[in-house]
């Protein structure tokens, strides 16, 4: 299933220190539910602090590691980067 929005990717393709907005949770029902129980829900910002074989993100203050496969469905767009001073 392809995003309308061509900036819309999965989270697993994001480069570190991008910070993302979720678009779409294409999870299991189960799975989804689970997801927004830890706050990894639609429209949530959430900052990639790791890409390797898991996704280490931050949400809510909170660092979170994922599969690369569980976070293939969680589809995220890009927001500006933060600017640093």
């Amino acid at each position: 299933k392809l995003p309308a929005n061509p900036a819309v990717c999965p989270l697993s393709r994001v480069a570190p220190g991008s910070l993302v907005r979720i678009k779409e949770l294409q999870a299991t029902p189960e799975l989804c539910r689970r997801l927004r129980e830890m706050g990894l829900r639609e429209e949530q910002q959430i900052r990639i602090l790791l890409q390797d074989r898991n996704v280490v993100c931050r949400v809510c203050n909170v660092r979170l590691g994922l599969s690369a496969k569980l976070a293939d469905t969680i589809m995220v767009e890009p927001l500006q980067p933060r600017q640093d001073r």
